[in-house]
């Protein structure tokens, strides 16, 4: 008896190790999680529409912390995490390129809503894109507005510090990455 219950411990703990093994991700993986659910809960206190979205979307991703500066030349860039029905299905980069009359920095959280499967495979396929003209919702804290899907996706904005003068033209870049 004591036998077969120290074979049910060992073969639970094998069990433990190898799952906590093959899913563990790494610090740097878990603080982006913890703050991309922080920036979702921002997101919808912000705007009741986007509780919403995010139920009927096919997937999304979410960019917790956005970095940008601008000199003439700007750039933004900052880490995502992608969903697919509700759970983590990888990581994801943004990439931005800007030219024209800017000056400043700023941070800020983006999030982009896949209204289809279609939708979202296309960016989970890596070199995904938005142009300059991409229209995104911005929620200014305490400014509830409202979202919607646009050409089978939703994005929206989110200032979090710093200030921007800013008339450019330019485009985001996104790479995707699966989870395992």
């Amino acid at each position: 008896m004591i036998k077969m219950n120290l074979n049910l411990v060992y073969s639970l703990l094998f069990a433990l190790v190898f799952t906590s093994v093959s899913f563990a991700q790494t610090e740097d993986q878990e603080r982006l999680i913890d703050d991309a659910e922080r920036a979702k809960a921002a997101f919808i206190a912000e705007s009741s529409d986007l509780e919403e979205l995010f139920d009927l979307s096919a997937g999304y991703v979410i960019f917790p912390n956005v970095g940008k500066g601008a000199y003439i030349l700007g750039g933004a860039a900052g880490n995502g995490v992608v969903y697919q029905n509700g759970n983590i299905i990888g990581f994801a980069e943004l990439r931005q390129l800007d030219i024209g009359f800017q000056l400043g920095g700023q941070a800020f959280r983006q999030a982009i809503l896949f209204q289809t499967q279609s939708e979202l495979d296309q960016f989970k396929e890596g070199n995904y894109k938005l142009s300059g003209n991409a229209s995104a919702v911005i929620i200014e804290e305490g400014k509830a507005k409202s979202v919607e899907f646009d050409n089978g996706r939703a994005i929206v904005t989110m200032p979090k510090a710093g200030a921007m003068i800013e008339v450019s033209v330019g485009g985001q870049k996104f790479d995707y990455k699966d989870l395992n």
